[in-house]
């Protein structure tokens, strides 16, 4: 059930009416499980069953973690949890990639091997509601989070449909305190939802799926050389197809969480004015590079033995969140190449610490142009779907020289060209402060205009129905 369908707007709004109306707290909890098994199973029924294994195995090694007494015991319990919840995702989504490496492997080897090709169908949202549930039992063993008796509302901490399938990820250490007591809609809680579902909606049907989705499937989907301002063209329009369209995502899940009373962390503050990649990653994908760095980064030392290990335990976190966004070697790379990056970015701000010049505004600018640019050439990576693509791509943005197809009109390249301009320069305005509060400053005849204009172009733009990217991982 999609976001940006007219079925799962009948589904909400018959949601929302009946949670409201219900007195008893655990009738509403009831419900909003049962809403999230049929927002799930509407994809594929049986998946469901995948999730609710996944969810109550989580709650019984939670249980035996908080009860264990002696630390090598609790270690036990949690290596059950992180093998278990790891080797369903790894069979599902990683099963034909290992078995096809292993094959080539074998090649060089000398060894010819046929593996039988899996017939997998990946289940949706499986690596976000793995960290859903994953989040839980490694809090517990930190001693974050205590350990809940009710397995209804785990199920629903883990199974939540506004955040199920594409985020932002959330961790029962942050949601499961919001199941004791019921929620109370403050003033102006239900207009502000419903808000943030619109603009998550016009981000993902206007401006991600009508305005930039076509020049960038155009570009990345030909097989020979293009020219270098349709190349920019094409990767410029997916840096901005993907934000539209995961922001997108998080922003209707925050909204619609908003409305049934709960609140989800941001997932995005305006990546695109971000000044160095560890403030990009700050900004982007908040609670994935959040999780990574607290269960990941951190346990495997951090920054605390010396910049050496520190550099490797960032390619390490890197490589691990290329790979958890796609089974291929081109979302690894695209990994590394913002591990590289980041390890760069220490070693240049460990030699000029203390310089005056690096806080100035003019600066800034050009640390951010420059920002931006490095990591359009990643994207190059994560959208490209070999890397024949990719090295076209890349030639065709680094040598102005390339004679390559021109295959965007004037009227595409214009389109995606005022579209970033207006993304960059709303980023840049607004990067050190928030929707919320950049909302709050305009008059309420203004939002009331920019709202009815955003329903309007979501109507008009009579979007295909097409799915959010992020669905994939």
């Amino acid at each position: 059930m999609l976001f940006n369908s007219l079925t799962f707007v009948v589904f909400f709004a018959l949601v929302l009416g009946v949670y409201w109306s219900l007195r008893d707290w655990n009738a509403r909890k009831n419900l909003l499980l049962a809403a999230s098994y049929i927002f799930y199973g509407a994809w594929n029924p049986p998946f469901a069953l995948l999730l609710f294994a996944t969810t109550a195995l989580d709650f019984y090694l939670g249980s035996r973690i908080a009860k264990a007494q002696q630390p090598h015991a609790r270690r036990i319990w949690l290596i059950a949890s992180v093998t278990s919840n790891l080797s369903m995702l790894g069979f599902f989504k990683y099963g034909n990639f290992l078995l096809q490496n292993f094959q080539w492997l074998l090649a060089r080897a000398g060894v010819a091997y046929r593996p039988p090709h899996l017939d997998i169908f990946l289940p949706i949202g499986i690596s976000f509601y793995t960290f859903h549930s994953l989040s839980y039992t490694l809090d517990v063993y930190r001693r974050v989070c205590q350990p809940t008796r009710s397995l209804r509302d785990f199920t629903l901490a883990v199974s939540f449909f506004p955040q199920l399938v594409a985020g932002p990820i959330v961790r029962a250490a942050d949601f499961l305190p919001q199941l004791i007591a019921p929620p109370r809609l403050r003033p102006g809680q239900l207009g502000w939802g419903l808000l943030l579902m619109t603009l998550g909606l016009f981000e993902k049907v206007v401006l991600a799926d009508t305005l930039l989705a076509s020049s960038a499937n155009t570009i990345f989907g030909y097989g020979g050389v293009v020219q270098t301002l349709d190349a920019w063209t094409g990767v410029v329009g997916f840096a901005g197809q993907i934000f539209f369209d995961f922001a997108g995502y998080s922003t209707c899940a925050i909204g619609a969480a908003l409305c049934l009373g709960f609140h989800l962390k941001d997932n995005f503050r305006f990546p695109y004015a971000a000044v160095g990649f560890s403030d990009f990653w700050r900004r982007w994908h908040i609670s994935l590079s959040t999780f990574l760095r607290d269960f990941l980064y951190i346990p495997l030392g951090g920054n605390r033995s010396g910049p050496v290990r520190a550099a490797i335990n960032l390619m390490i976190v890197m490589f691990i969140g290329g790979l958890w966004h796609g089974a291929a070697w081109t979302f690894v790379v695209w990994g590394l190449i913002h591990g590289v990056l980041l390890v760069i970015e220490r070693i240049l701000q460990s030699v000029f610490k203390g310089a005056t010049w690096t806080s100035s505004w003019g600066a800034k600018l050009l640390l951010g142009l420059a920002t931006y640019v490095a990591v359009c050439f990643g994207w190059v990576f994560f959208r490209a779907t070999d890397f024949a693509t990719a090295a076209r791509l890349i030639g065709a943005m680094v040598d102005t020289r390339h004679r390559g197809d021109a295959l965007l009109t004037t009227r595409e390249i214009l389109q995606v060209g005022l579209v970033t301009a207006g993304l960059l320069l709303a980023h840049w305005k607004l990067r050190d402060t928030s929707v919320p509060a950049a909302v709050a400053r305009l008059p309420r005849w203004l939002v009331g205009a920019v709202w009815t204009l955003m329903l309007c172009a979501i109507i008009l733009a009579q979007g295909t129905g097409n799915a959010f990217i992020y669905f994939q991982f």
